[in-house]
């Protein structure tokens, strides 16, 4: 499996400082497949083997929804967790 590079990016209105979107990079990679949970409210990208390369939240998502992303991977969670904008995030 690749190795972890974890990066953020946040996009806010710029009038209101309203989060629009985050994007939480996981590894590099070249995305070979993009799947939808949430209703259209995160997508996430996977590489050929199946590796999870990045999530985009467009909207709030359930803890429910992110662990079904970030599958078994503790190290993922705990990133996802800890640097999503708190507004993104619904109990």
């Amino acid at each position: 499996m690749t190795q972890h590079k974890f990066e953020i990016s946040v996009t806010v209105d710029e009038q209101t400082g309203a989060v629009i979107s985050a994007y939480f990079g996981i590894r590099r990679g070249r995305s070979a497949q993009t799947r939808e949970y949430g209703d259209g409210a995160a997508f996430a990208d996977y590489d050929k083997h199946g590796h999870l390369l990045g999530i985009e939240m467009l909207a709030p998502c359930s803890l429910r929804v992110l662990n079904r992303i970030e599958g078994a991977e503790p190290e993922v969670r705990r990133f996802v967790k800890s640097a999503a904008p708190r507004a993104m995030v619904m109990a």
